[in-house]
């Protein structure tokens, strides 16, 4: 009798020892472009999922890209995410992705991609810093859509993010190329004060007073507001945009861990930690910007980054 119960009592530890190994042994490996918004999400995560431990690698959008398609044959990664919508069409194109669609899934539907190769969290939208009152010593109006950047009375007093340098800067003009065409670009050139480095230099002088108008993204619009400097925030009658999001990666190491981590990512769970980080959140409700009120504008045609920036150099940067 005492030999059997020996022996149960040692079955019985040996279960448990498998079962903490097998909890110990779950992972998650993700790739990402955005670090600051990165960590927080996961750490949501792994409050609701405490068992499984979350690796991850951090770094540009083009590196995390080059580097999941180059390990297409044996990936290293579960999960792609944070990566731009080109970006998001390049791993899809190359096979990195495979679809899968998330449970109970919270995302608005123009952020799904049609066949479930991925979906798209959150909008980065483009907006104006006003300084009402440098307008109001210039007498100049308010803007309200980005045709009224064109007016003669607005000359030198806009200033932006150059394509050169910032993200920013070449969605702006890519979305103004791909709307008006070139012609409008290079009469707003003319109204152009400065082209800074960063994607918040031209609101930075548009707050200070140096410039009556700043184009940048809305998280900036919206500090630069709240700080109290007397702006306002004016969308134009459409809104370039850059929208990110993620995807599944086709034969990753842990694919069920995939899984629940982009069932988390279409939660609410997600977007109440999105909600302080970014512009306008793919779910309902949440972020800066209320997607309601604005018109997100979708390209006609692919962007050839480079090409742009060869044209635009060789149109307004003085040799």
């Amino acid at each position: 009798m005492q030999n059997t119960r020996s022996a149960a009592v040692l079955a019985a530890v040996v279960v448990a020892f498998a079962t903490c190994i097998g909890a110990e042994a779950r992972e998650l490996v993700i790739y990402n472009a955005s670090d600051s918004v990165n960590t927080p999400l996961v750490e949501a995560f792994k409050k609701k999922h405490p068992d499984i431990n979350v690796k991850f690698v951090s770094g540009s959008t083009g590196p995390i890209t080059e580097r999941a398609i180059a390990e297409k044959a044996k990936p290293q990664a579960d999960v792609v995410y944070l990566v731009n919508n080109i970006a998001l069409e390049q791993l899809k194109q190359a096979g990195v992705f495979e679809p899968y669609m998330p449970k109970d899934s919270h995302i608005a539907e123009q952020f799904r991609e049609p066949d479930g190769f991925y979906t798209k969290y959150f909008a980065t939208t483009m907006c104006m810093v006003v300084n009402q009152k440098r307008l109001k010593q210039k007498s100049l109006a308010v803007p309200v859509a980005w045709e009224d950047l064109l007016k003669p009375a607005y000359r030198k007093e806009i200033a932006m993010p150059s394509p050169l340098k910032s993200g920013t800067g070449m969605a702006i003009l890519t979305t103004f190329a791909d709307a008006f065409g070139w012609t409008f670009i290079e009469n707003l050139n003319e109204n152009i004060y400065q082209y800074s480095d960063g994607g918040s230099g031209g609101a930075t002088l548009a707050g200070n007073g140096e410039v009556a108008i700043g184009l940048t993204f809305d998280t900036t619009c919206h500090e630069i507001k709240t700080s109290g400097r007397p702006v306002e925030i004016v969308f134009g009658r459409i809104t370039p945009n850059v929208t990110e999001g993620g995807g599944l990666v086709a034969g990753g190491p842990n694919p069920a861990e995939g899984k629940l981590f982009l069932d988390f990512m279409a939660s609410e769970d997600a977007a109440k930690v999105l909600h302080k980080l970014v512009g306008a959140t793919a779910v309902p409700g949440y972020g800066l910007v209320n997607l309601e009120q604005i018109t997100l504008w979708q390209m006609r045609r692919p962007v050839d980054a480079n090409g742009f920036k060869r044209e635009f150099a060789a149109k307004f940067v003085k040799q």
